[in-house]
C-alpha cells in the first residue's frame, strides 16, 4: 500500500524538527508510524474519590476548582499555576508548571476531571502538571496509549500523529479496496480481525477485549510475515545450482589424522555437511554448540572438502584477535592437504593486502581468513565455492549474503557459540538448516562459579593470589573501557590500575580493550598466552575465540550487567586445561532480578539451558533484537509469551507454501511483493 510509504512529514504537526527525532527513533514512514506500538496504557475510566488514593496512585478525580486561601499565590507565580481542587472527600494541590495560560482557563467553580500521580507535601496531597478536563465534556479515549518515545517528543504529539494517520486511512479505507497485509484465507480461518481496525484497537482501545482481540490479529500477523519470508527463501535457495563435490578421500584422511578424536555428534554433524557438498543445492546450514563443543573441527572438515575438490573458501570472523588465531591453526592443520592459507584483517598494511587480493584472484590462495575486511568491494576471489561465517550473532544477514554474492551460489556454512534455545533455533535460523553439537569433547573441565558481592571482592584476589603462585593465569572482565557518569561500573582501565597498584601488585598485568590496536591487542594477547602476564585485565573482546588451557580463573565484575548467554561465553575461555577452574561473579546484590539470573550460572554448564532462561528473564531482545538484521525484529510479538500465537502462524505458514510454494496464486501476489521487498531490504 503507497500510504504507507509515504514520509511521517505529511503527518499535520511534523516539522523539520519533529521528523528529525521520529527518524532518531527508525519512524521514517507512514508504516513506521503506525506499527511503533505502545508500550502500556493508562486506563482513566475508573474515577476514584480523594479518600480513597494513596501515594504513588495514577488515577483519574473529578474535582471542583476553588481558589487559594493566600491571594498572592493564585494564578502565575514564578512560572507555574497552581489551585486547589476539590471533591465530597477532601482536598488537592494542583501545580503546573510552565503553562501560565491556565490560571485564566481554571476558574472557580469549574469542574474537571484530572488524571496524574499522586504525592504528598508539606500541603497534603498533590499533582504535578496532570492532564485534565472540562467534566461536562465526554472524552472519547478514556484507556489512553503510552508510547516508547525519544526525550524531543511528547506523549500528546505522538497520540496526535497516530491518531492522524488511522482518520487518514479510514478516509482512504472508504474509497479503496480494503487493504490488508495477510491472505483473506488467513484472515477468515483464523477468524481474525481486518488490518484497520486491529490498529484502531491497539493504539485506540475502547476496552480490555477490543485491545486483546486486536493485539492477538497484529501479533499473529507479525508472527506470519516472519515465517512465511524466511520459508520462501529457503525455497528460493533450494532452487539454485552450486557447486557438487565430487572426492572426499584426502578429507576423510585429514580427520583421521588429527591430534584428537571426534566425538559422536562432531562424526554426525560432519556427514550431514558432507551430504549437503555433494548436491548441486547450495548448503544453508548452522552449526551450533555450546563454548568449546568442537565446531572449528567441523569447520575443518568442510574446508579440507573444499581443497580438495579444487575450490577456494573464505572464513569471516568478528575479530582480527580470532581471525589470526584461526589462520594460525589452520595453517598448521591444513598443511598436509597443501592448502594456501590467507589473512586478510583491517589493520594490514595496504600492500599486504594488494598482494593477498591478487593471490585470491589468481587461484594462489586456497582459504582466505578475515574479518569485514572479506566483503570489501575489490576482494575478488577466482572460484569461491565455500563460506563459512564464525559467531553468526555478530553479523547481519547482508554481510553473511555479502560474503556469499562473491562467488556463484557457494555453499555457506555459519557457526555460533551462543546457544539458541532449541524451541527457537529454526526460527532464528528459518533460512538455514540446524545442526547442533551437544555436549563437549573429552577431558574439557567443569568449572565451579561463585557468586561474590562487591563488598567482598577483597577474599577472591587473596584466591587469586593462591591460583597465581602456583603457575596459572587469570582473566578479570569490565564491561566498560573508560569510566562512566551515568552507570557505576568499574572500567577496565582504572581497574588495572586498581590491581597493579594495590590487590595484585606482585604480579604481571595486561590491559586488553577494543580501543587498542590490532597491534597492541596482539602483543598483549601473545603474552598472555605465552605465561609472560599472569593476569589479563579485559573488556568483552576476548568473549570469543581464545584459547589458553593454562588460564583457570576468571572473575567478571559488574556481572549483573551481562546477559546469561554472554556469561556463559566468557566463562568458556576457561576450564580448557588439565586444572580444576573457577568463575567469579561480582555482583552489587541490590538487585533480586539480577541474582535470580546470576545464581542459573551457578547452578548450570549448559549453554542451551541458560539460553533458555536468558530468554525468558530478558525478552527475546538478546537474540531477535539482533545487531544481525532487522528481517527477525519484532514489535509487538514475543516468542515466549507469544507461544501459542507463533505455533499457529507456523503451521499456517506451512499450509500456505506447501499449496502454492511460489506465492504465485492470485490470493498471493500481495504477500509475494511484500516479502520480496523485504528480503531486497535486509540482503535476502
Amino acid at each position: 500500500m503507497d500510504f504507507l510509504d509515504e514520509s511521517v512529514d505529511v503527518v499535520q504537526g511534523v516539522g523539520p524538527k519533529k521528523k528529525e527525532s521520529l527518524e532518531k527513533m527508525g519512524i521514517r514512514s507512514l508504516g513506521d508510524l503506525l506499527y511503533h506500538f505502545p508500550r502500556s496504557y493508562e486506563d482513566r475510566r475508573t474515577i476514584k474519590t480523594l479518600s480513597l488514593v494513596e501515594e504513588g496512585d495514577k488515577v483519574s478525580i473529578s474535582l471542583s476548582i476553588i481558589p487559594l486561601k493566600k491571594k498572592g499565590r493564585y494564578g502565575k507565580v514564578k512560572g507555574f499555576t497552581q489551585v486547589i481542587g476539590e471533591d465530597s472527600t477532601g482536598r488537592i494541590l494542583l501545580t503546573f508548571f510552565n503553562q501560565p495560560y491556565l490560571h485564566k482557563r481554571l476558574k472557580e467553580g469549574m469542574r474537571v476531571v484530572t488524571f496524574g500521580e499522586i504525592k504528598r507535601g508539606p500541603r497534603g496531597l498533590e499533582m504535578i502538571n496532570p492532564d485534565f478536563y472540562d467534566a461536562e465534556e465526554e472524552i472519547k479515549e478514556k484507556i489512553l496509549p503510552i508510547y516508547p518515545l525519544g526525550n524531543a517528543l511528547t506523549q500528546k504529539d505522538f497520540r496526535r500523529f497516530i491518531f492522524w494517520v488511522l482518520n487518514e486511512l479510514k478516509e482512504r479505507e472508504n474509497s479503496d479496496l480494503q487493504y490488508d497485509p495477510l491472505p483473506r484465507q488467513v484472515i477468515e480461518k483464523n477468524k481474525l480481525w481486518y488490518w484497520a481496525p486491529a490498529l484502531w484497537g491497539v493504539h485506540y482501545p475502547r476496552e480490555e477485549k477490543e485491545l486483546r482481540v486486536a493485539k492477538y490479529r497484529l501479533v499473529y500477523e507479525e508472527f506470519f510475515h516472519l515465517m512465511v519470508t524466511l520459508g520462501y527463501a529457503k525455497g528460493r535457495v533450494k532452487e539454485e545450482e552450486g557447486y557438487a563435490y565430487k572426492v572426499f578421500h584426502k578429507s576423510e584422511e585429514f580427520l583421521d589424522r588429527l591430534p584428537f578424536s571426534l566425538t559422536n555428534h562432531q562424526k554426525k554433524v560432519i556427514q550431514e555437511v558432507f551430504r549437503d557438498l555433494k548436491k548441486k543445492t547450495p548448503m544453508n546450514r548452522i552449526i551450533q554448540g555450546d563454548v568449546g563443543s568442537g565446531k572449528t573441527a567441523v569447520a575443518m572438515a568442510a574446508l579440507a572438502a573444499t581443497v580438495e575438490n579444487g575450490y577456494q573458501a573464505g572464513f569471516m570472523v568478528p575479530t582480527e584477535v580470532l581471525a589470526k588465531q584461526h589462520y594460525l591453526t589452520l595453517t598448521k592443520m591444513m598443511n598436509s592437504l597443501n592448502c594456501n592459507v590467507g589473512l586478510l584483517i583491517g589493520s594490514m598494511r595496504p600492500k599486504e593486502k594488494k598482494e593477498i587480493k591478487a593471490a585470491l584472484l589468481s587461484g594462489e590462495i586456497d582459504l582466505l581468513i578475515g574479518t569485514h575486511a572479506l566483503i570489501t568491494e575489490d576482494v575478488k576471489f577466482k572460484n569461491l565455492a565455500f563460506v563459512i561465517t564464525d559467531e553468526q550473532h555478530r553479523f547481519g544477514v547482508r554481510q553473511r549474503k555479502s560474503l556469499g554474492g562473491k562467488g556463484k551460489n557457494p555453499h555457506t556454512l555459519v557457526m555460533s557459540a551462543t546457544p539458541i534455545p532449541r524451541t527457537l533455533a529454526l526460527i532464528l535460523y528459518g533460512d538455514l538448516e540446524v545442526s547442533t553439537i551437544e555436549g563437549l569433547p573429552p577431558g574439557r573441565k567443569s568449572i565451579s562459579t561463585r557468586l561474590v558481592e562487591s563488598g567482598n571482592r577483597k577474599p577472591v584476589y587473596e584466591e587469586i593470589k593462591k591460583s597465581l603462585d602456583q603457575g596459572r593465569q587469570t582473566y578479570v572482565i569490565c564491561p566498560l573501557i573508560e569510566e562512566s557518569e551515568t552507570m557505576d561500573l568499574n572500567a577496565a582501565v582504572s581497574l588495572y590500575g586498581e590491581l597493579t597498584e594495590n590487590l595484585l601488585k606482585d604480579y604481571k598485568i595486561g590491559l586488553l580493550h577494543g580501543k587498542m590496536t590490532y597491534n597492541e591487542k596482539d602483543r598483549v594477547m601473545k603474552d598472555f598466552q605465552e605465561n609472560r602476564l599472569n593476569v589479563l585485565v579485559s573488556t568483552t573482546v576476548i568473549e570469543v575465540g581464545v584459547d589458553v588451557p593454562n588460564a583457570t580463573v576468571m572473575v567478571i565484575e559488574n556481572s549483573e550487567r551481562f546477559g546469561l548467554a554472554q556469561l556463559h561465553q566468557l566463562r568458556g575461555r576457561i576450564g580448557r586445561g588439565e586444572h580444576a577452574s573457577t568463575c567469579y561473579l561480582i555482583h552489587d546484590g541490590k538487585n533480586e532480578r539480577s541474582l535470580e539470573r546470576l545464581k542459573m550460572m551457578e547452578e548450570s554448564q549448559d549453554g542451551f539451558k541458560i539460553a533458555e532462561k536468558d530468554l525468558e528473564l530478558r525478552g527475546p531482545g538478546e537474540f531477535f533484537g539482533l545487531r544481525q538484521h532487522g528481517v527477525y525484529s519484532l514489535k509487538i510479538g514475543n516468542f515466549i509469551r507469544h507461544r501459542k500465537i507463533l505455533k499457529k502462524a507456523q503451521e499456517d505458514v506451512k499450509e500456505v507454501l506447501k499449496e502454492d510454494p511460489k506465492l504465485a496464486h492470485p490470493q498471493n501476489l500481495s504477500l509475494r511483493t511484500f516479502i520480496e521487498a523485504r528480503l531486497r531490504n535486509y540482503g535476502g
